[in-house]
């Protein structure tokens, strides 16, 4: 992991530093009492909990493996008891699993020995950052580029993604279609010390199942009919980097158990090739499926679930991120006006009402969609109700007309409304929908029939 250098502005803090190493601590007090921090040494979690009750202090840095009581137990008991600390854990060998726990916790930062003074400096800074801004109230964490939102469902997905981001564990990231898993997925990626290697997005719903394997781990010339040259799959590719399995949930049971294998051996087989190759790439998958009911009907294995789901970033649905549609709504705005060289429009209050209590079912990608349509298509300088789509306004009308319809009308006028805004494409609506092509075109013929 890589940390940034301290800055001139660094202030002096008060210092709890816990480690039954007396070597650790005197290395630790000998690199920061320099720069103004008041260190105070302790040779165990229980000493340190005594003193958090007598003394406040901006910083615990904790070792992970202690007798008795362990750091992660200490994380928790700060993070219980009091406001205001900042933690950031010291592990004697790289242990994933330790430090992933320890983020989950609560712990800022984590630091594997040995380590440089430039890189206990460094971690030093960055999480005492993150304490004072917590202090000072300004909590919210700030949007990843390219991801807009302001709501407290989007802040959780924020800061999962600044933690994710500083540990090497895979990410599950699930959410409905649209709601944007490959936009978090780099998010992870570019700030994670894996940035300055390839992110590379798999969309593994769209490639034929024959072709997924040598897609992904390459192949040799001649390890099929076609195969006329030597290929690179996209695990030699984003070698060092970033992997985004999207639509995970697609995969076969025979390449999940492959895929498993790599996550386990970080290595891989080449289709026609029986020589293994090591591979560094960090997974990252997605999928908009439950993957515990894929487990309990036998579509989808435990032991890779349980591996892709280190960490779980689950992004909410468009309708549960309250103002966020308005601030989607003028980022798209701004965006097609100035790519079609147009006069950015202003939204009527009943338009923008509309907007707000619509269920978006198609989430990020349909208000994108429906924005871009409103900018080519809308003339003047106001976008007000009749410029929606009918399917979008009766809606949100529905509620103001009572009781009169049927169960059937309901549903009818829902996939009507669903059909319209995917351009009547009848596979995008039924994944809308989540049911299948068939039970869709069986709906609509009875409705017609009895028209």
């Amino acid at each position: 992991m890589s940390h940034a250098f301290p800055s001139s502005s660094t202030r002096p803090a008060a210092i709890l530093a816990v480690d039954d190493s007396p070597d650790a601590l005197e290395l630790i007090k000998r690199h920061l009492t320099p720069a103004g921090h008041t260190v105070i040494a302790v040779a165990s979690a229980d000493e340190a909990s005594r003193l958090l009750k007598e003394a406040a202090f901006d910083l615990v840095i904790t070792d992970m493996k202690m007798p008795k009581t362990s750091g992660l137990d200490l994380i928790r008991h700060i993070r219980t008891h009091y406001r205001g600390v900042g933690i950031l854990m010291v592990t004697g060998y790289p242990s994933l699993g330790g430090a992933v726990e320890a983020v989950r916790l609560g712990a800022e930062d984590y630091l594997a020995k040995p380590f440089t003074k430039q890189e206990l400096m460094g971690a030093v800074e960055k999480t005492l950052a993150a304490q004072r801004q917590r202090t000072l109230g300004q909590a919210a964490t700030p949007a990843p580029s390219g991801i807009i939102g302001q709501s407290e469902a989007m802040q959780v997905v924020f800061h999962t993604i600044q933690k994710a981001a500083a540990v090497k564990a895979t990410v599950l990231i699930t959410g409905e279609s649209g709601t944007g898993k490959e936009l978090v997925a780099r998010a992870i990626h570019y700030r994670s010390d894996r940035a300055a290697h390839p992110f590379v997005p798999v969309n593994c719903g769209g490639i034929p199942e024959g072709l997924l394997e040598s897609e992904l781990f390459g192949r040799v010339k001649g390890a099929f009919t076609g195969a006329t040259e030597t290929r690179a799959g996209f695990f030699q590719t984003g070698n060092k980097g970033s992997l985004f399995l999207d639509e995970v949930s697609e995969t076969s049971l025979g390449m999940q158990v492959k895929l498993l294998r790599v996550l386990q051996e970080k290595e891989i087989c080449m289709v026609g090739s029986a020589k293994p190759q090591k591979v560094d790439v960090r997974i990252l998958a997605g999928t908009n499926k439950n993957l515990q009911h894929l487990i309990a009907g036998g579509r989808f294995r435990e032991d890779l679930y349980y591996r892709l789901n280190v960490i779980n970033i689950e992004i909410p649905p468009l309708r549960a991120r309250g103002e966020d549609v308005i601030l989607l709504v003028r980022y798209f705005t701004t965006k097609y006006a100035a790519e079609m060289n147009r006069t950015e429009p202003h939204y009527s209050d009943r338009a923008l009402e509309i907007l707000r209590g619509y269920g978006w079912p198609g989430n990020v990608r349909e208000l994108e969609n429906l924005v871009q349509r409103l900018m080519a298509l809308s003339e003047g300088d106001l976008v007000d109700a009749p410029d929606l789509p009918a399917g979008m306004r009766s809606e949100c009308a529905s509620d103001s007309r009572g009781l009169d319809r049927s169960l059937a009308q309901v549903e009818h006028e829902y996939i009507r409304h669903v059909l319209d805004r995917v351009g009547g494409n009848k596979t995008r609506a039924a994944a809308v929908l989540k049911i299948d092509r068939k039970t869709l075109r069986d709906k609509l013929k009875r409705v017609e029939g009895s028209a």
